[in-house]
């Protein structure tokens, strides 16, 4: 008999609705997210049913830390593969905020493509190779920590450690 757990994501902070919606925000994110609810699935098997921009999502995923991983032995093979499922089956949005937060939370989720990659370039120079202050960034840059926040959150080059912000380092696959 198996037994399926239930995990519950509560966003208590309007920022971390960035993730949630920018985890949707493409046909092969839907389709990966819809997969890895379903079943397990190895790095291999994303990029050859996703593609590149499968593996990429993987990874962003992976960050958010939104997926459950564990090692699986596969037969003919010597060592064993990292696998994927989505971590959580329910989100409870349970937070209140002004609305000129929500707005900018929203308006960072759906901004195009271009105009985000300037924002997360100037982001990503200012806090340079050993991160910095997540004040001390807002305050250079002029942002409100709300913006910040939502910048970081959509990104997949930043991540806040701390009260940190400091560049993303994917976890690279083992050699085979």
């Amino acid at each position: 008999m198996s037994s399926v757990l239930h995990r519950i994501k509560v966003v208590n902070d309007v920022s971390e609705l960035v993730p949630i919606l920018r985890a949707v925000d493409s046909p092969v994110k839907l389709k990966l997210v819809q997969r890895l609810a379903d079943t397990w699935l190895t790095r291999e098997d994303v990029e050859h049913e996703f593609g590149r921009e499968g593996v990429k999502a993987l990874a962003f995923f992976e960050k958010l830390k939104l997926i459950d991983t564990r090692w699986v032995a596969r037969e003919g093979r010597r060592q064993p593969e990292k696998s994927y499922h989505f971590y959580y089956s329910t989100i409870n949005i349970n937070t209140t905020a002004p609305l000129q937060e929500v707005s900018e939370i929203l308006a960072i989720a759906a901004m195009p493509n271009k105009e985000y990659d300037k924002l997360e370039e100037r982001i990503y120079a200012a806090i340079g190779d050993t991160g910095r202050f997540f004040s001390d960034v807002a305050e250079e840059l002029g942002m409100t920590p709300t913006r910040l926040k939502g910048l970081v959150k959509r990104s997949d080059k930043l991540e806040y450690r701390g009260h940190r912000v400091e560049r993303f380092h994917a976890q690279p696959p083992p050699s085979a």
